[in-house]
């Protein structure tokens, strides 16, 4: 009887069941009874987006046409709303359907909506690709909003790579001069107990006991050249190529450069130093010019036996496709460790030309997408010179195939 009890519960009443019904069709002012005034407002926000119609604002909710109109205040406030409704996650789908369904890049002009926004990768990609276009009081903004971003990805991402590259914590060895982040506190609190102050019911910690890092030989570690499609498929991959550069570059073992490129070049390694600047020096959209930007880098590499190359694009050339692997080829067989990423996205998984990735493959080369989390490892491990196809096997990641069978990329 309880477990009866228990699910009749659970089932929906039938105000319950009117009010989702409402929610989903759309409701308007002589249907929506079911609906409170917190209700009334979601339907609205959504019904803004995702209507459709003839544009009447009367009648059948599902005949009326979505539209957030010319008013920044109003699309900001559309924003709040959205954002008052639902988790972030489910707000940066309903941004992105948004800039897609209504043409909202134009709002990105004003910075009421820039104000409004959920920012997050594509939003960066957007204010990059449009800052040419924005007056100089919203790019002071656009401006502002990017630098919270990078901070965040920053923080996300620096200590990770930074681990990778420079080596683990070797807790077999202590020392007593330890990084912060680096500190055994539960020995440095055992060592330093008769430093007990009653007064303050805290320990003063006089001597600090730590573990080491392990020391690696990283004397191929000395020259990175990340080569970065920024044609507009690749937006989110320039994004996160872009930070993981500034990163390695603040790192003493390896010396990093930054090459963005379509059917131009533009070499961003001086200005590694501010991610910030990084993003506003890529130039998104336009061709693609793979063979050209590889030809640009080859010819700045000094030693072809301690360099690396990460070429990220999709591979589909707009240029010679014969000489790029050609070129591709030449810097393998020059002792070059090459390696190719479809993608460097959160989701891992990219549109890309399965010939042109099979060919590349053929020649020994790396072909693969790869994700945020997993790109420092990968960097590891290329920069060690270790086998990358095993250590995709291990990361759970397909690589691409010398053949004609290659994956499909919604596989």
């Amino acid at each position: 009887m309880a477990d009866e009890a228990t699910g009749a519960d659970l089932d929906p009443t039938e105000d319950d069941r009117e009010r989702r019904w409402r929610l989903a069709i759309g409701a308007d002012d002589e249907s929506s009874s079911a609906l409170s005034a917190e209700d009334r407002r979601l339907s609205a926000a959504l019904d803004a987006l995702y209507g459709d119609g003839s544009g009447d604002t009367g009648g059948n909710p599902r005949k009326r046409r979505g539209g957030l109109g010319r008013s920044a205040p109003r699309v900001a406030q559309w924003m709040g709303d959205i954002r008052s409704f639902f988790p972030e996650q489910v707000v940066q789908v309903v941004q992105k359907d948004a800039f897609e369904r209504l043409n909202l890049k134009q709002m990105l002009m004003e910075p009421e909506f820039l104000k409004a926004i959920e920012a997050d990768v594509n939003l960066v990609a957007d204010l990059i690709s449009l800052r040419s276009a924005m007056p100089d009081k919203t790019k002071d903004i656009a401006r502002s909003i990017i630098s919270d971003i990078v901070a965040k990805l920053m923080q996300r991402l620096e200590q990770k790579t930074a681990e990778a590259i420079r080596g683990a914590l070797d807790r077999s060895r202590r020392t007593n001069r330890p990084r912060q982040r680096d500190i055994d506190w539960p020995r440095t609190i055992t060592a330093n107990l008769r430093h007990y102050q009653p007064e303050h019911k805290t320990v003063v910690a006089e001597k600090l006991v730590g573990f080491m890092r392990r020391q690696r030989r990283l004397v191929d570690l000395d020259e990175v050249t990340l080569c970065v499609d920024q044609s507009g498929s690749m937006a989110s991959s320039v994004i996160y190529a872009s930070i993981f550069a500034a990163v390695m570059a603040s790192l003493p073992v390896v010396r990093t450069k930054l090459v963005c490129f379509d059917t131009a070049i533009v070499d961003l390694t001086e200005e590694l130093s501010d991610p910030v600047e990084v993003l506003f020096g890529v130039q998104l959209g336009g061709g693609t010019d793979i063979n050209q930007a590889v030809a640009y880098c080859a010819e700045r590499i000094e030693r072809p036996t301690k360099a690396h190359f990460v070429l990220i694009t999709d591979l589909y050339e707009g240029g010679n496709g014969k000489e790029l692997l050609q070129r591709l080829a030449a810097l393998v067989r020059s002792g070059v460790n090459v390696v190719v990423l479809l993608a460097l996205t959160d989701q891992g998984r990219p549109g890309y030309d399965p010939s042109m990735a099979g060919s590349v493959a053929a020649l020994g080369v790396p072909v693969f997408a790869c994700t945020p989390d997993h790109f420092p490892e990968m960097m590891a491990a290329a920069l060690r010179r270790e086998d990358i196809a095993a250590w995709a096997a291990g990361a759970d990641i397909k690589l691409i195939r010398a053949d004609a069978e290659t994956p499909n990329a919604a596989e």
